[in-house]
């Protein structure tokens, strides 16, 4: 059991690497057309690059925001799709996600476990803003208020009701 565990997860992990690195192929094509070296990207933040070349600064802010907006972009749809499809259960899909990419964090970085902090301190992050603080759960009780008024207002009626009945049953027991 396990070896089949460590098989498991060295292929999950090397499965995330090549994701991974698609996606970073793909940033970097995306950064070679803004005009930056992407493979040389600590020159860009060198003091004395800055200095030299203010334009650099200009396109590296932007695309240090193009990659927060793509980010920002890729993890709202996909956990707005996980909310989507697991409805009441998205908890569960969170804590699943949130289990797979410590175990990912943990496994690529177990021998050198002070560069794993960043990345799981950036899962945990992650995993907050998608839990009752985090977008989805603000947009939905926010477009459901009329209904939570309706729902509450119907609840009140039905307690009317049952109040009402309650009363005539005490009426009639105290009369006979």
């Amino acid at each position: 059991i396990s070896q089949f565990f460590s098989r498991l997860t060295e292929r999950f992990v090397n499965g995330v690497d090549v994701l991974m690195d698609t996606f970073w192929r793909i940033w970097t094509d995306l950064l070679d057309v803004l005009g930056i070296d992407a493979s040389n990207l600590t020159h860009y933040f060198s003091p004395a690059a800055i200095a030299n070349n203010p334009t650099r600064a200009l396109l590296l802010i932007g695309a240090i925001l193009l990659a927060y907006w793509f980010l920002s972009l890729f993890l709202g749809f996909f956990f707005y799709l996980l909310h989507m499809l697991f409805g009441r259960f998205f908890w569960i899909a969170r804590v699943a996600l949130f289990t797979l990419s410590c175990v990912y964090i943990l496994q690529k970085y177990e021998g050198d476990p002070e560069h794993a902090v960043l990345p799981l301190c950036f899962v945990v992050a992650v995993y907050f803003m998608t839990g009752p603080v985090g977008f989805y759960w603000r947009r939905n009780s926010n477009s459901s208020l009329e209904e939570k008024m309706d729902h509450l207002d119907s609840q009140i009626r039905l307690l009317n009701i049952r109040l009402s009945r309650v009363i005539e049953n005490l009426d009639r027991s105290s009369e006979q």
